[in-house]
């Protein structure tokens, strides 16, 4: 059953087995998206954790380990892993803060920024063609429904990236 709302939206009552088959397709969706970049990763013994690392380092260059920490959700103990990996490797530099000592600053080397590129580039081509292929509205009703399934807290870190435009 529909029922019409201001802007031409919809309201929708699914089924379970509609439900079910949006839960499938999130799950092959999300093989798809990151599987370009799970083929690059693979020849340098890297995993998701070190392109997640990669891509938020890239989005905010400076960032802090701290801050790292609470963006991608992980123990400091496994940051710590894959930060070690990618500064040993020369993809990550890290600097001691200015102003307070104990803070490590995040940026990417020319190395880093030119495989963030290559992981980025392959993810964006095919978000792009779909995007093209579903049409604006879709786009718009997409986002929508993703930041609807964001818990509150990760909603307010995502709005926060989203608004940087960085």
């Amino acid at each position: 059953m529909m029922s019409d709302a201001p802007g031409g939206e919809s309201l929708l009552f699914l089924t379970d087995e509609q439900l079910r088959q949006g839960i499938e397709a999130m799950f092959f969706a999300y093989r798809g998206f990151t599987a370009d970049p799970d083929r690059i990763l693979a020849g340098m013994a890297y995993g998701r954790a070190h392109h997640r690392a990669i891509h938020f380092i890239n989005r905010a260059p400076g960032t802090t380990v701290n801050n790292l920490l609470i963006l991608l959700g992980v123990t400091k103990q496994s940051l710590n892993r894959v930060l070690r990996t990618l500064v040993e490797d020369g993809l990550v530099e890290s600097k001691v803060g200015k102003s307070d000592k104990r803070e490590r600053h995040l940026y990417l080397t020319e190395a880093g920024e030119a495989l963030e590129r290559k992981l980025s580039d392959a993810q964006r081509a095919r978000m792009r063609a779909a995007y093209r292929a579903a049409g604006p509205q879709a786009v718009a009703g997409f986002r929508q429904v993703l930041e609807a399934m964001m818990d509150n807290d990760l909603r307010r870190k995502y709005q926060v990236l989203k608004d940087s435009g960085t």
